[in-house]
């Protein structure tokens, strides 16, 4: 078996929304004073790899601990998108095979920024011409490969379309080396109750090789 992270790696350089707080890894015992290492770590809920559950921005949505835990987890498709300038539109997502059920894992031109780089408001986004497409699709999860799915003079359209029809959004994947296909996702976010998000490790494994396994037992 083959897992491949996909997480944003955490450091008090990662990349932040502007106006967030940064990373802090406050280490509170030493080796050298306590011969034990122990760290408090300050984050955004939305840091890096992370999970946005509904009541980020629905009144009455689900809060991260009410998710179902099977929408982080089970066949993925990464998709290939990294042609896309600009936004990615329901053309271009016309064009790939998308099913009712799907996890998909959008791999977009953001994948090859420096997870330490400063915010660029150039980044590939979600239009909300594609977010209603995903919709119409009815797939279960989408995946995104920056910190978050718009920019902020969008904020909220291709969010509040996807957490409004119950659809997970995990933000901050890391895809540069990932080939677009099928896979088999992990994704769990911290189990933190009442909040609207929360960190996550997400680890991908490459069905491909399973696939050959089965058909070589036919």
């Amino acid at each position: 078996m083959k897992f491949i992270d996909i997480s944003w790696p955490l450091d008090e350089d990662t990349t932040i929304m502007p106006g967030e707080q940064p990373v802090l890894l406050e280490p509170i015992k030493t080796f050298a004073k306590d011969a034990v290492r122990e760290h408090i770590i300050h984050l955004n809920a939305h840091t890096g790899t992370h999970v946005d559950a509904p009541s980020f921005l629905l009144r009455d949505g689900k809060t991260i601990d009410q998710i179902d835990i099977h929408t982080t987890i089970g066949p993925a498709v990464v998709l290939n998108l990294t042609g896309v300038e600009g936004s990615i539109k329901k053309e271009h997502l016309d064009a790939l095979e998308i099913n009712e059920g799907d996890i998909v894992l959008l791999k977009t031109k953001n994948s090859s920024l420096d997870p330490t780089a400063a915010y660029d408001s150039s980044f590939v986004y979600l239009d909300p011409s594609a977010a209603e497409y995903l919709v119409q699709k009815k797939v279960k999860t989408v995946g995104f490969d920056y910190i978050t799915l718009e920019p902020e003079k969008e904020f909220d359209q291709s969010h509040r379309i996807l957490l409004e029809k119950g659809i997970t959004i995990i933000g901050g994947l890391r895809l540069f080396f990932v080939t677009p296909g099928l896979y088999f996702l992990v994704c769990l976010p911290l189990n933190v109750i009442g909040i609207e998000a929360a960190p996550a490790r997400a680890v991908i494994l490459d069905m491909s090789e399973e696939l050959e396994l089965e058909s070589a037992g036919e």
